[in-house]
């Protein structure tokens, strides 16, 4: 049976890459999207971070539910996209009945709501928990299964112990890549990496592709009882 197409389609027949339509706002657009996040984690850092342990269930859902308001806090108004969490992407949705892959935190572009910049969290137990984050970036990122109508998109890593550049060390590695340090934040852990994606054969999605990596220093003393959340 054919699909049908969703109204996002419908609505938003055309599209483009959201990095390079940021850009017609802002030269530095996507610099200004991630200032956004690192101030949202200043805001998590000095009044909620302090207050868990690493022992609470469904930690992973709920420093990202906790980060995501915190982020549109800093926001102006002026900027051309949005903030939202848990995010559907139904442009690669398997299925016409399926759910779409979802994203933990994402900003949809306002003038075209069908072409988004991801954000994906994961909890990092220790600076060599890295299977789980790598994952998605091989599974989802690389295959355009995420930021299909982006080139650029981000992971998030709540780094509950160990040393951050050994974390960035183990990234490296498995999946592997080059990452280098981004110039506009080198007081932040905040890498990047560049990507030739495997782009389908019957779309024109971007093939270039940059992730940021950011990582965010959560507690310092790590429980057995974390885990993470698929």
């Amino acid at each position: 049976m054919a699909r049908r197409g969703n109204i996002f389609q419908k609505r938003y027949p055309n599209t483009g890459d959201f990095v390079e339509l940021a850009k017609a706002w802002n030269p530095d657009a996507i610099s200004v999207l991630i200032k956004l996040v690192w101030e949202g984690y200043d805001r998590l850092a000095t009044d909620f971070l302090s207050k868990i342990n690493g022992t609470e269930e469904q930690l992973e859902r709920s420093i990202t539910q906790a980060l995501g308001w915190r982020i549109r806090r800093g926001m102006t108004g002026d900027e051309p996209f949005e903030v939202q969490q848990e995010v559907y992407e139904f442009e690669t949705s398997k299925s016409a009945q399926g759910q779409p892959p979802q994203y933990d935190i994402a900003f949809i572009l306002i003038a075209n709501e069908r072409i988004i910049w991801p954000l994906e969290a994961k909890v990092l137990k220790s600076d060599i928990d890295v299977t789980e984050y790598v994952k998605e970036i091989n599974n989802n990122f690389m295959t355009c299964r995420y930021a299909p109508f982006s080139s650029e998109g981000g992971m998030l890593g709540y780094l509950f112990s160990g040393d951050s550049n050994k974390a960035f060390t183990n990234i490296e590695t498995e999946v592997p890549c080059i990452l280098n340090a981004h110039p506009g934040f080198l007081g932040r852990d905040h890498k990047t990496s560049d990507h030739q994606r495997v782009v389908p054969s019957e779309k024109s999605y971007p093939v270039d592709f940059r992730c940021h990596h950011l990582l965010f220093k959560i507690i310092t003393t790590l429980t057995n009882n974390i885990s993470s959340v698929e």
